[in-house]
């Protein structure tokens, strides 16, 4: 989550404010590559079962997931905002991460919630760069947590029976790594790595705070996966949990690389791969990748909610009308 920092920090400079202008729409337009390429190669008929299935129970299942979830994640980012000293309410925190979410599906890039939730915060306790630095951690806190997680449950059922997931946990650990590497190579990213560090470090330093981080991304993870295998369901995928599973986890990591357009494109190429290759269909993880992109949007529909009423709060403040 360096984007969510990154986009506050060098907004301020002509050249930092170009590259957060243009960034978001560059990975948009990679994400939306991906969606062309696999429509080419297999078609529409997938996409359209995905979204023929979606039911009402579906949406009510996935609706109870994704409000466990946001609740959990609420909670990662109480905890790592008040170790940094900032004040954060329950319903506050709700809230916001509805609104965030429901604007990370439907902007370009995947990330612009999170940096309209970091400055909204910041503004609200007069702190940006620390409210930035809170949320940059708990998102890459979660990140953490959902690859060793999907490490040990890759491992429970047996690494050599599913490689195409660790393929996929593989690379993301090896661009993480060569990221870290690419900035330690540059004198002033190295410096201010360092000094970050050294402010993030505290808000982890306590077992409690640590042990409350961990417990609520594994909810969140838990969450997002359960949902994945709703959409299976959905579409009629029949085949065991620990299949389904294991192909989930992979379209679930995927969803976060932040090269897409609201997670669609890089979420549906990975379950492709990966529902081919335990035996259930390229066809197969398609249909369910859309149907969970369907089900995650009106899912985070309460999103939509929050942001109409933000918006009419600050029309009323504003005395006229807010673009």
């Amino acid at each position: 989550m360096a984007a969510v920092t990154a986009a506050i920090s060098t907004g301020t400079s002509r050249r930092g404010g170009a590259a957060a202008r243009w960034g978001p729409w560059i990975r948009a337009a990679v994400g939306g590559g991906i969606l062309v390429a696999i429509i080419a190669a297999a078609g529409a008929e997938p996409f359209v079962r995905g979204f023929a299935a979606v039911s009402p129970a579906a949406i009510g299942a996935a609706a109870l997931l994704a409000a466990a979830a946001t609740a959990a994640a609420s909670w990662r980012w109480r905890i790592l905002a008040g170790r940094m000293g900032l004040r954060l309410g329950w319903a506050e925190s709700v809230a916001a991460y509805y609104r965030s979410q429901f604007l990370n599906t439907v902007l370009p890039g995947g990330v612009v919630g999170d940096v309209h939730r970091a400055v909204a915060h910041g503004r609200s306790v007069d702190h940006v760069a620390q409210a930035a630095r809170a949320v940059a951690a708990e998102r890459a806190a979660g990140q953490a947590v959902q690859l060793v997680l999907a490490v040990g449950v890759l491992a429970s059922i047996g690494f050599s029976a599913y490689s195409p997931a660790m393929t996929v946990l593989l690379v993301s650990a090896v661009l993480a790594v060569a990221a870290l590497a690419l900035a330690a190579t540059n004198r002033r990213a190295r410096s201010a790595l360092g000094r970050e560090w050294a402010i993030l470090r505290g808000a982890f330093a306590t077992p409690a705070a640590l042990l409350g981080v961990v417990a609520a991304s594994a909810v969140v993870v838990v969450a997002h996966v359960a949902t994945f295998l709703v959409a299976c369901i959905a579409v009629g995928i029949d085949a065991s949990a620990e299949r389904m599973g294991a192909a989930a986890v992979v379209a679930v990591l995927a969803s976060s690389i932040p090269l897409s357009i609201g997670g669609w494109g890089p979420r549906e190429g990975a379950a492709a791969w990966a529902f081919g290759a335990v035996g259930l269909g390229a066809a197969a993880g398609l249909a369910a990748a859309t149907a969970y992109g369907v089900l995650v949007m009106i899912a985070l529909a309460p999103g939509a909610v929050v942001l109409a009423i933000s918006l009419a709060r600050r029309r009323r403040v504003a005395g006229g009308p807010v673009s």
